[in-house]
């Protein structure tokens, strides 16, 4: 049966498809001290199903097998290009002179496609129909991208998906860790597969590379430092002090991720690739700010963009223009401090007074 379900999964477009048992993860104290000491700022939901993530029987009486799946999300080799330390990565580390360029921002790989909940969702359906079939007359099974109460990396680690890096991501010998993670939950007795052990050795290059330090020790991340955190959970003002390591990223993250060795094998995604939005990846700040709800919502219609709202991506805009923009982003700033949403206005004098601090001079809004 596994080797049918696993079968059944490669033809729906999942890179991977590996098992593991239903019993409780192993870092289920990590989450307790981890949520203990409010590092994951914000995402109250975390808190509030704390006890399911640390028991599948909570989330499915009776779950005897957890059915990992990985979608890679990388883009083509050709797109790659070889940093400094000789690793593969798309994105540089964040400089001035890399970013001023006509006011752009930077946004996450994983963003720029259709939104992934829903293209995994719709196979993952599939899938555990087909698992509930297999099974035969009482078989359960529940499936998750990212959105249900299990610790899925943990899961995943086990169920020799890939081993969880020092940035605390999964990390793929043969995908590397630009990979979507998804699972199913099935009443249905699978053999397990042998778990993954971690990789990374003495490598730091993700530490080093994080922008906020919010990596605070190996396999410890504060979210609360996170720049995916800060530009997408992050609801109210983003603190001052970490605003200028931003840069110009406007949703989400990937340095940590990018200079990882192991994207060394990393390989374009089937499920993914179809679905590809390459015009997301570096948005033209102004416009951002020009829009109004039902623009950002026709922007964004159909992506993981759609999560941070439009108060929140102007607020991020704000923020990266203050670091990065020239004199030419006053006057739209400036429309933007009218705004009665005082989140707005105060990002948006913040960027005034950090533009102006560089002696820029005040042109024409376009």
């Amino acid at each position: 049966m596994k080797d049918a379900v696993r079968q059944r999964a490669l033809e729906l477009g999942f890179d991977d498809c590996r098992f593991t048992t239903a019993q409780p993860p192993a870092s289920g104290a990590h989450l307790q001290d981890w949520l203990a000491n409010r590092r994951h700022g914000t995402m109250a939901y975390l808190e509030r199903n704390a006890a399911k993530r640390t028991n599948p029987q909570l989330v499915l009486p009776g779950a005897k097998s957890v059915i990992s799946l990985a979608a890679s999300y990388a883009e083509p080799r050709s797109g790659l290009r070889v940093g400094s330390s000789g690793t593969q990565a798309t994105e540089p580390r964040f400089t001035k002179e890399a970013s001023r360029m006509a006011h752009h921002g930077l946004v996450a790989r994983y963003a720029r496609f259709t939104d992934y909940h829903d293209v995994l969702g719709e196979r993952l359906q599939t899938l555990a129909a087909f698992v509930d079939q297999l099974g035969g007359g009482g078989t359960r099974s529940l499936w998750y991208v990212d959105t249900g109460p299990v610790l899925e990396r943990d899961l995943a680690q086990r169920a020799g998906t890939g081993f969880i890096g020092k940035h605390t991501n999964v990390v793929s010998r043969k995908l590397g860790n630009w990979i979507f993670l998804a699972e199913i939950l099935t009443t249905l007795e699978l053999q397990p597969d042998e778990p993954e052990k971690n990789r990374c050795g003495s490598c730091t290059r993700c530490m080093t590379a994080c922008p906020t330090r919010a990596i605070i020790a190996p396999f410890q991340l504060d979210a609360r430092l996170c720049i995916s955190y800060l530009t997408i959970e992050l609801k109210g003002p983003i603190p001052v002090a970490l605003r200028p390591a931003i840069g110009h990223r406007i949703f989400g993250c990937d340095d940590c991720l990018a200079v990882c060795p192991w994207n060394r094998f990393a390989r374009e995604g089937q499920l993914m690739k179809p679905h590809a939005k390459p015009h997301l990846a570096t948005p033209d700040l102004l416009e951002l700010l020009t829009l109004d709800e039902a623009g950002f919502r026709r922007r964004f219609a159909g992506t993981p963009m759609l999560r941070a709202k439009r108060r929140g991506m102007v607020r991020n805009a704000c923020v990266a223009l203050g670091n990065v923009a020239d004199a030419g982003a006053l006057p739209c700033l400036q429309r933007i401090t009218g705004e009665s949403d005082e989140l707005l206005a105060e990002h948006a004098q913040w960027a005034l007074e950090r533009i102006r601090s560089r002696g820029a001079s005040k042109p024409e809004c376009r």
